[in-house]
């Protein structure tokens, strides 16, 4: 499944530490917490899911990026703010047909892990299903936490049938596993996708990733480089560091689920004679002046189920039919644009 069609309008720090240092997992240790422990009590995890929800319906209602600019971060924080101060821009007062987010049935995934960041995963119900209703999903919110006396962000987000959802490895008192960055277990490693990934967008190698529209499906629609007097380049670039950091959940039978950014250029360059077109949004987040050209910068958040790495098959490779990573939901927006 790729992107939702109504989440356009979702698209819209570290505490002071006297040592930091990352640990083998890629996890933050602030003043030597070093303990394995879980991410978050449920009810922290229920009272972050339910603060999101009020902040973003307040944003949402008021097109006002600020009043939720404290509870998003990552892909989502980028793609939700940058949405906002567009949809602001030509309207003034606000959302007139604001309609409240409702997320509720949650279930948490929370992970063990060591020092920070902390995150887990609120797997939940919307008031958003596609078809009036009749087709069901569920939105997974992975929510990460940067310090002791940082608030809780939610970072990705991704729109799922309840089919996609994987059963996720958990111990005995039901916290998760999560996976370590560079997991030479799995046929790509987290901190691998991204790049792994734009390089597929790019030229087809590697050849990792399972056909959909979100790999194969993208590749296809991008190769008409030529329209009507236009041209158009395309350009991919891994988002890996920071706000933007993989973030996977071990799963049974060996493989994970993973949530990972990625950035993508659009470029637009018009016949003598010719002007491309700038929407509304366009042109709120447009710098410099269009003339001839018109470059769309944009954000991408990714969940991807990733197989287990094939016996002889080094991290990254050719997996193999069946053994090939699936994109099970991807999140774009626009967050700049630059004319010439």
């Amino acid at each position: 499944m790729t992107r939702h069609p109504r989440l356009g309008r979702l698209a819209a720090g570290i505490a002071t530490a006297t040592v930091l240092c990352v640990t083998a997992s890629g996890c933050v240790t602030v003043h030597g917490e070093l303990a394995v422990v879980p991410g978050a009590k449920k009810s922290e995890a229920a009272r972050a899911l339910k603060e999101f929800t009020d902040a973003y319906n307040a944003a949402d209602k008021a097109y006002d990026p600020a009043l939720d600019a404290d509870r998003v971060t990552g892909p989502l924080g980028a793609i939700n703010q940058a949405g906002l101060k567009a949809r602001r821009s030509y309207n003034p007062d606000g959302n007139k047909r604001h309609q409240p987010l409702v997320l509720d049935d949650a279930a948490y995934v929370i992970p063990k892990k060591a020092g920070w960041p902390r995150w887990f995963l609120a797997n939940t119900d919307s008031n958003r299903d596609e078809d009036g209703g009749k087709l069901d999903t569920r939105w997974l919110v992975v929510f990460v936490r940067s310090g002791p006396d940082a608030p809780w962000k939610a970072a990705y987000l991704a729109v799922v049938p309840p089919s996609q959802v994987p059963e996720f490895t958990v111990d005995g008192d039901g916290f998760a596993t999560p996976v370590k960055p560079r997991d030479e277990s799995l046929a790509v490693a987290p901190a691998e996708l991204s790049t792994s990934y734009a390089g597929f967008l790019q030229d087809g190698s590697p050849d990792v990733f399972a056909p959909s529209s979100s790999t194969t499906g993208w590749r296809e629609t991008r190769r008409t480089t030529e329209r009507a007097g236009f041209s158009f380049q395309y350009v991919d670039q891994p988002l890996t560091d920071g706000a933007f950091a993989p973030l996977g959940l071990r799963t049974e039978g060996g493989g994970a689920l993973v949530f990972f950014s990625s950035k993508h250029f659009e470029r637009q360059t018009a016949a003598e004679g010719l002007r491309p077109e700038v929407s509304a949004d366009t042109k709120a987040l447009l710098s410099g002046e269009v003339k001839s050209s018109l470059t769309k910068e944009r954000v991408s958040g990714q969940v991807a189920q990733v197989p287990p790495r094939a016996e002889g098959a080094g991290s990254g490779s050719d997996t193999g039919a069946g053994g090939k990573v699936r994109i099970l939901n991807r999140l774009p927006g626009l967050v700049a644009a630059k004319g010439a």
